[in-house]
């Protein structure tokens, strides 16, 4: 029999080693299967804002799986639906937004584990395939992440970062900032402050703390304590791009 797909994502993390995921909204199999090469450890597949729905999971997520990368599926609701289904459909993690209190971190596990965790609908889907403890094996690698995003979340996370099952915490800035009566403004002092006030108290619980990140600010999050790292690689390429075009003009 075959063995359920490892979660390279949640080994790293259970090895207290720093993690990768990279961020795009331009999702498509041939995208990620082009990015794979470059040893990122997971995928950022958008279905909060971006395009992507319940019919191209499948397809994306199984581009992650040939370069063993984690598939991390950002869902547009805390909905139990919603969760298990993308699960079925073959990622191997989920980001589920707007997590603002401890009982809606409960609903997020009770949505992603099968008992006797939680009560996750019970059926197998791609990930599944060949695999005779199916069950237990998807408890153990299914990745789940949620975002701290708004002020009274961070006001709640003591409480929040209590909650088990949870693999990382990520603390999101943009809706933050907005949360905050400071819409746009993610360099604020202000939001910054609430940024870091969200890691300390969750690295201090002994959870992972997740931050999106860029080349400049890396150094400064893993310094403090964050050990899962977006990075949005649409800046890179836009840099490379306006060093090209300068040198013609």
């Amino acid at each position: 029999m075959m063995k359920m797909r490892e979660n390279r994502v949640k080994r790293k993390l259970e090895r207290g080693e720093a993690v990768t995921m990279l961020m795009g909204e331009h999702n498509s199999p041939e995208m990620i299967d082009y990015l794979g090469q470059y040893g990122f450890d997971s995928i950022f597949i958008e279905g909060e804002h971006g395009p992507v729905d319940f019919a191209q999971v499948g397809n994306l997520s199984r581009a992650c799986d040939l370069w063993g990368m984690t598939s991390i599926v950002r869902v547009n609701s805390n909905s139990p639906g919603i969760i298990y289904r993308t699960f079925d459909l073959g990622a191997q993690g989920i980001m589920v937004p707007h997590v603002n209190t401890a009982a809606e971190a409960r609903a997020v596990v009770d949505a992603s584990k099968f008992g006797p965790i939680g009560h996750r609908g019970a059926a197998s889907g791609r990930q599944s395939y060949g695999v005779d403890n199916y069950i237990q094996a998807a408890n153990r690698e299914t990745l789940v992440t949620v975002l701290i995003e708004d002020i009274v979340a961070i006001e709640n996370l003591e409480e929040i970062v209590t909650v088990d099952h949870i693999d990382v915490f990520y603390v999101a800035p943009g809706d933050l900032a907005q949360s905050m009566g400071l819409t746009g403004q993610t360099s604020h002092p202000d939001v910054q402050a609430a940024v870091d006030r969200a890691i300390n108290t969750i690295v201090q619980s002994g959870k992972i703390a997740g931050a999106l990140v860029n080349d400049a600010t890396l150094d400064s999050y893993l310094s403090k304590g964050v050990k899962f790292v977006g990075i949005p690689w649409a800046p890179w390429l836009g840099s490379g791009a306006a060093s090209f075009l300068k040198k013609l003009s």
